[in-house]
């Protein structure tokens, strides 16, 4: 009787395992945008193209934003043009525009201008609920200028992706470019208006006397 209790127990845990199929599959992310955020205020304006854009127009920029979730330590990269509007997990961000200094300006930096959506609740009380937690300006060399805070999410500018008319020729390349044909033209000037170097003096061989003339006879 002893044997068969722990035979009985042996034999229902089989059975409990093998009623178990492993853990279910995790529901798919929720890519969409709530429509209180669609429709309400907050909701940036469609870029559109004026006389004084300088470079790439800022429809076709594209900007790269970091987002982190400080819980699990996770990062991706989030890939927008700007009037894009992209949810991840319980986070929106929304590009207005993304700007580059231009290419002779120190220092150098890259900024987007962002709104950041977290879908999240005070107390275990109340109830999910979309709350603004940022917009304003984030720069890649300047993060201290501006910060998104919140205890579980961050983000932060990585790059906008645009150019200028000109700016693969670095001013100061060109320049040293442009002088080294003038060099070595001025180079071989001079060495075609050098004079001739002047033999150095050598003897001048005197030449025979030639015999007298016989005197007429």
């Amino acid at each position: 009787m002893l044997k068969a209790v722990p035979f009985a127990a042996s034999a229902a845990l089989i059975v409990l395992l093998g009623g178990c199929k492993g853990e279910p599959a995790p529901e798919p992310q929720d890519t969409g945008v709530p429509e209180a955020i669609a429709q309400t205020g907050g909701k940036p304006a469609a870029p559109i193209a004026r006389k004084d854009d300088y470079g790439t127009p800022l429809k076709d920029r594209v900007a790269t934003i970091g987002l982190l979730n400080k819980r699990n330590n996770l990062s991706q990269d989030v890939v927008m043009k700007p009037g894009e509007t992209r949810r991840i997990g319980n986070v929106v961000i929304k590009l207005a525009s993304c700007e580059r200094t231009l290419p002779w300006e120190k220092p150098a930096d890259e900024g987007a201008f962002v709104q950041v959506f977290v879908e999240d609740r005070a107390t275990a009380q109340e109830r999910l609920a979309w709350h603004k937690i940022f917009s304003g300006w984030l720069f890649k060399n300047s993060p201290a200028l501006n910060v998104v805070q919140h205890p579980v999410y961050d983000v932060w500018v990585k790059k906008c992706a645009m150019s200028f008319p000109g700016e693969e020729e670095n001013p100061a390349d060109d320049a040293s470019a442009k002088s080294a044909p003038k060099a070595s033209g001025s180079a071989s000037a001079g060495a075609s208006a050098r004079p001739a170097p002047t033999p150095s003096p050598t003897a001048t061989p005197t030449p025979e006397e030639e015999p007298a003339a016989n005197a007429p006879d």
